[in-house]
């Protein structure tokens, strides 16, 4: 498969991971990573009516080795997706800020392209409140 020379270069998202990598509490990161698109892969068992409505996200949860909080896997690009899932036929592009300010009561971590050298990792206290947006 062909890659576009594009998808080399770092997006907003992905500049303010790398800048959260060098200081976690990086305000400007978060704010950018708050405001940023990412992509949300559509579980396989999630039915055909939570794949047509837009008004229902399922959420994609692994379990962690180690018996960690389960883990809901969400990618600044189809690349970096696609170098962990590569199985993945079906993703939801969703506004952070917005998806963590509905972020389940639960334990449940959330990991920003999760297998590469600028992932994130948060736990579901660390969603809320680093990354919860108002709507609108």
């Amino acid at each position: 498969m062909a890659t576009p020379a594009n998808d080399n270069i770092p997006t907003p998202a992905r500049q303010a991971l790398d800048a959260l990598a060098v200081d976690a509490e990086d305000p400007a990161a978060l704010d950018t990573l708050a405001s940023s698109d990412v992509l949300v892969p559509v579980p396989d068992d999630a039915g055909e009516a939570a794949s047509a409505d837009p008004s229902l996200l399922a959420l994609p949860v692994l379990d962690q080795p180690g018996g960690g909080a389960p883990v809901v896997p969400v990618f600044t690009s189809e690349l970096e997706m696609a170098d962990l899932l590569p199985s993945v036929s079906q993703y939801r592009m969703v506004p952070l800020g917005a998806l963590a300010a509905q972020w389940p009561e639960e334990e449940l971590s959330l990991a920003i392209d999760g297998s590469s050298d600028h992932g994130l990792t948060l736990t579901s206290e660390g969603v809320r409140t680093l990354l919860a947006r108002p709507a609108g």
